[in-house]
């Protein structure tokens, strides 16, 4: 995050693009009358993911024009998860906001996200009740927060909207890669800090193409068995691996007794049975979890270290020299 030593800003609105020509000088204007009104100091940083249209050139046009625009430009793309990260690492702002650049969130709901900081939480995450999306689209979204929702624990009805505010504390210490931009009301919650949501206005695209590809919803898979890992079984990496070595087990086993039995009362031949390597194949594969969780515990243990946030604290006031 930001040096201590740089200056301090009320609110940052961080937002990742690729290919975006379209959008930016709109988003602009949209973003300056919002945020003009606010009577806040402000930043606006732009986070190009290598464009390849003429988003660089409108970018430094704004900047140019408009001190309060700032931008970081990728060699080439890397990825959403990896431009938040950049963004984050770059802003100063009490208060980071987080939006997509293709017009779709309406910056005329950021001050009812601050108003929902206000009232508490440390995570606002918008919520587009109402999606002007194809359904190719919508559809793959619901079953993913349901899937999300459930094995998480964490009721959002939306965890991929890009709307979000933060209290600058809740992000200290993310680091973004691969798809976990969709995973950050999880990794807060499981911090410790308060993570809401906000229902928001959402616009249809009016200029360039979705990003949107099927091929998000496997990595996504993926990156939500890495965030159940770190959330829930970080430092009990043996109830992971544990469970499902004594689930294949038990059901190795189960198949070698019933095996067994018929050999033993009913006398059939089991040397050609598919079961037989089964049953061997689920109890080799349980030994073999469980001594993965066993051998994560031990380096778990060696290469610990504190895994708690302190909201705030009181020291006794008393002093050396003063009674007991």
């Amino acid at each position: 995050m930001t040096d201590a030593n740089e200056s301090t800003l009320d609110l940052s609105v961080v937002i990742p693009l690729f290919d975006e020509e379209g959008s930016l000088r709109e988003l602009h204007h949209k973003l300056t009358e919002v945020l003009g009104g606010l009577e806040r100091s402000y930043e606006i940083l732009f986070v190009d993911d290598g464009s390849r249209d003429q988003s660089p050139a409108i970018l430094a046009e704004l900047a140019e024009a408009d001190p309060h625009v700032g931008w970081i430009r990728f060699r080439r793309n890397f990825g959403k998860s990896a431009a938040l990260d950049a963004g984050f690492g770059k802003a100063r702002g009490a208060i980071i906001i987080t939006m997509d650049a293709d017009l779709q969130d309406d910056p005329n709901e950021i001050p009812r996200m601050l108003e929902a900081l206000d009232g508490g939480l440390d995570l606002v995450s918008g919520w587009k009740a109402k999606r002007n999306d194809p359904l190719g689209k919508t559809l793959p979204s619901k079953l993913f927060n349901f899937v999300v929702r459930k094995l998480s624990g964490l009721e959002l009805h939306d965890f991929n909207c890009g709307f979000k505010a933060y209290r600058r504390e809740a992000i200290e210490g993310l680091e973004l890669y691969g798809d976990l931009h969709r995973y950050v009301p999880v990794l807060v919650g499981a911090r410790g800090f308060e993570v809401g949501e906000l229902a928001v206005t959402h616009h249809a695209r009016k200029h360039g193409r979705s990003k949107y590809g099927i091929g998000r919803m496997t990595r996504g898979f993926f990156d939500l068995l890495t965030v159940l890992l770190l959330t829930r079984y970080q430092r009990r990496p043996l109830h992971f691996f544990g469970a499902m070595g004594l689930l294949s087990t038990f059901g190795g086993v189960g198949c070698l007794a019933f095996l067994t039995a018929r050999k033993l009362f009913w006398g059939e031949a089991i040397g050609h049975r598919p079961l037989l390597i089964l049953g061997l194949l689920l109890v080799v594969v349980g030994v073999q979890l469980f001594c993965t969780g066993l051998l994560a515990e031990m380096i778990n243990h060696v290469h610990g270290r504190r895994r708690y946030l302190v909201r705030d604290e009181h020291s006794p006031r008393v002093g050396a020299g003063e009674g007991a």
